[in-house]
């Protein structure tokens, strides 16, 4: 799973009146793991943590939307929490011959599970949110329109020391009339479970608002067990077969352009 190149990269796209960025480099060195862990107060941080990989969609006054590892990262709990401990003492089971499973158990998220749903920017212009019962018009996305501009950036990535993987990475399109974004956090716990959070958003040129949709999806291996094994190490098979455990709408307020 951990096969990616490291090759540097930044691109640059405008869409009326914002500019897309996308950056990519390499990883992080392990000293500044080590320091960011310290800071974050976490005892480690994912394998491959690419700390200046960044998304950034944003309107030329100033406000917009990023996405970045840094931050997702922020939102992992650095704290026991019942849930991850019950998972882990399941995990320690279903691998007691593992050296490494003894440790499974400590004072932190140790899947990295993030409910990271990006960054919001601007300092004097702030965008706005607000719930909303608006959706994000999936049937429109499926439309045959021309991709103006595509992006695929990793953000973090761990195999969970060869016992699964924890990744999150964000995709971008750009059409003529609007454009989407997938931030997708991908968990597979072999043997235990496997759980997706993504983090929908989008616009349409000409409308005061964007719009973000967050879902939750969860299953347990044993309730997947008809599905291929193959599958369930692909997120994109995977999800349709995960069940729903929460799904959360919210519209982002533009603010209003000053004349």
């Amino acid at each position: 799973m951990l096969s990616h190149g490291f090759k540097s990269s930044k691109q640059d796209y405008v869409f009326g009146p914002w500019k897309v960025t996308s950056t990519k480099n390499h990883i992080m060195r392990s000293k500044d793991i080590e320091r960011l862990a310290e800071e974050m107060n976490m005892p480690s941080l994912p394998e491959m943590l690419f700390g200046e990989n960044i998304l950034r969609v944003q309107h030329v006054d100033g406000y917009g939307i990023e996405f970045n590892a840094i931050d997702a990262l922020k939102k992992v709990s650095n704290m026991e929490d019942t849930v991850k401990v019950a998972c882990a003492q399941e995990w320690q089971e279903s691998r007691a011959e593992s050296e490494h499973s003894k440790e499974v158990v400590r004072p932190y998220d140790w899947t990295y599970t993030t409910d990271y749903r990006g960054t919001l920017l601007g300092e004097g212009t702030q965008i706005k949110v607000a719930e909303t019962t608006e959706r994000i018009n999936l049937d429109k996305l499926k439309a045959r329109e021309h991709i103006m501009f595509f992006d695929d950036v990793l953000l973090f990535e761990d195999e969970l020391h060869d016992h699964g993987v924890s990744m999150i990475s964000v995709k971008i399109r750009v059409m003529p009339t609007s454009f989407f974004v997938l931030l997708r956090f991908f968990l597979r716990v072999d043997g235990v479970l496997i759980k997706i959070n993504d983090t929908r958003v989008y616009h349409e040129a000409g409308k005061d608002y964007m719009l973000r949709e967050f879902s939750t999806r969860e299953s347990k291996i044993a309730e997947l067990k008809n599905l291929p094994s193959a599958l369930q190490t692909d997120p994109n098979e995977v999800a349709q077969h995960l069940t729903l455990k929460l799904i959360e709408c919210e519209k982002l307020e533009l603010p209003k352009t000053v004349q």
